[in-house]
Order: structure tokens, then C-alpha cells, then sequence
């Protein structure tokens, strides 16, 4: 492989962790706290509002089961809006963000769902308040699993990316297109798929290994 085409591979692969890296932050502040509203506003919970917990899931599960391909056509004008372009890296990640926050909101919804009752109800004994109860009970009780939640999204977060490239997103997704597949070069379509698979080794095991360390179990 030419000097030309390592340096390609390597400004695609900084592209794409670039774009997975402000997209998994994005979700992040966003997700956990949908999440933890989704739980706590449900019936019988700390903040609990019905009516709110049935849109807030519709929302969710409406954003979930639209393909990522076709979402990130239907978003175009908001992208464009947002990112002034709709594509580039840039541009990817707001459609990469906006499928990734439902998306770690369930799985942050299913780990505090985990936590025992008889500590929430301990704490609401002992008159912590509800904001008292979301800091210092339940995310701290389902941390190893929000962990583990976190890389899971950032994994498909990789994923989405190399999707991405198909309409334009730039990364490794992108490089796969232009001269894996449109210029018949199998060894560039090898090279983003070993690149790919190595960083979803890496995040699953840095993951694992953190989320080991602060079970307490």
C-alpha cells in the first residue's frame, strides 16, 4: 500500500474517532439524564408523571426503530441547520447523536431499573430528597452497568459511523466507499475493516475492565 493511502487511512481513522468522540459525548450528557427520566417518572417512582414517561417513550422508541440510514437522510435540514452542511464529519454528528441518546437513554433506563427498591425506599426513610436519591443512590448503585451501557453505545456508535460514509459522513466509512468498493481495492476495504474491528476490541475492553473495577459486588 502506497505512502498516499496509509496517510488517507490514518486522516479517516482520526475522522471517525473524531466523529464517535463528540457524538458519545453528546449522548452522554443527553441520554443519562433521559434515562434516569424515564425511570424515575414512572409509575410508582420517585418522580412519578405518567404522562410525561408516555411521551418521553414514544419519543424514544419512535427514534430507535428508524433505521439509521433513512434517519439520517430524513434529519438532513436539521443537520444542515445545525452544522451549517449535511455532510462532512461534522454534519454526521448530529444524526449520529440523535440516534445514539435514545439509545443509551433505554440502556440506561434498564441498569437503574436493576437498582433494589429496598435502598431507594431506605434512602426516601432517611428524607433524601429525590435529586438526593438520582445522585447518591441510584447512579452510584448502577454505575458499572451505565459503564457498560456507555460502551455498548460507543461501539455502535463506530458502526453508525461507517454507515455514515455511505452518504458522505467522511471516516473510514467513507474511504471503504470512494476507493474500497467505487475503485476496486479490496486492500483498502481490509484496511478499514481490521481498523474498525481493532478500535471495537479496544473500546469493548476498556470498557469490561472499568466497568470490573467499580462493581463492588
Amino acid at each position: 500500500m502506497s505512502p498516499e493511502m496509509l496517510a488517507l487511512l490514518a486522516d479517516s481513522f482520526v475522522e471517525t474517532i473524531y466523529m464517535v468522540g463528540v457524538s458519545a459525548f453528546i449522548a452522554t450528557l443527553l441520554g443519562i439524564p433521559l434515562g434516569i427520566v424515564l425511570v424515575t417518572t414512572g409509575q410508582g417512582h420517585i418522580l412519578e408523571n405518567t404522562k410525561l414517561n408516555a411521551v418521553l417513550g414514544a419519543v424514544v422508541n419512535a427514534t430507535r426503530s428508524t433505521p439509521f440510514i433513512i434517519l439520517m437522510v430524513a434529519i438532513i435540514p436539521v443537520t444542515r441547520a445545525l452544522a451549517g452542511t449535511s455532510i462532512g464529519t461534522n454534519a454526521a454528528i448530529v444524526p449520529l447523536s440523535i440516534a445514539a441518546i435514545p439509545f443509551l437513554g433505554r440502556i440506561v433506563e434498564a441498569a437503574i431499573r436493576e437498582v433494589d427498591h429496598g435502598v431507594i425506599e431506605a434512602a426516601q426513610a432517611m428524607g433524601a430528597s429525590p435529586l438526593q436519591i438520582i445522585r447518591k443512590v441510584l447512579i452510584p448503585e448502577a454505575l458499572p452497568a451505565l459503564v457498560l451501557g456507555l460502551t455498548i453505545t460507543v461501539v455502535s456508535l463506530i458502526g453508525y459511523s461507517a454507515m455514515a460514509g455511505a452518504v458522505g459522513g467522511g471516516g473510514l466509512g467513507d474511504l471503504a466507499i470512494r476507493y474500497g468498493y467505487q475503485r476496486f481495492r479490496p486492500d483498502i476495504m481490509l484496511a478499514t475493516v481490521v481498523i474498525l474491528i481493532a478500535t471495537v476490541q479496544l473500546v469493548q475492553s476498556c470498557g469490561d475492565r472499568l466497568a470490573r473495577r467499580l462493581n463492588k459486588r
